[in-house]
């Protein structure tokens, strides 16, 4: 059985690779504000449902900065992840992709496909008795 750190580490990989193969590139701010709304959804679900007002506002005070400045950082990670990114994985995730016309996820919907996702393999890996 792994510790409670442990679990931290092996979710916060998970959620960076997940991350790197939906082509958000790490050197960006808007990866590191991406995965820490991604490790606070997948704790509480509630943040996504309120992101101006509960999430940007706690990872701008993570990070020392605005929430303005988090919530464009996050919106221009996604648009480039949204060209670059694997399609498969955008499809797998939110049943469209980019070659599908429709228009990029939006800051929450991204947020909350991928915390959604992370927190299913973090649960069978519980039942499996890996996590």
């Amino acid at each position: 059985m792994q510790s409670e750190v442990e679990s931290d580490k092996m979710v916060e990989q998970m959620v960076s690779h997940m991350m790197l193969d939906m082509g958000v590139p790490a050197h960006l701010k808007g990866y590191r504000y991406v995965r820490a709304a991604v490790l606070m959804a997948e704790e509480d679900m509630k943040v996504v449902g309120s992101v101006t007002k509960l999430l940007y506002p706690e990872i701008a005070k993570l990070f020392n900065t605005t929430d303005g400045k988090v919530e464009r950082a996050i919106r221009n990670a996604i648009e480039i992840s949204w060209e670059r990114g694997n399609k498969d994985t955008f499809e797998y995730l939110f049943g469209y992709c980019s070659d599908s016309g429709q228009g990029r996820p939006t800051n929450s919907e991204y947020i909350a496909a991928i915390a959604d996702v992370v927190r299913m393999q973090k649960n069978a890996g519980r039942q499996k008795g890996e996590l």
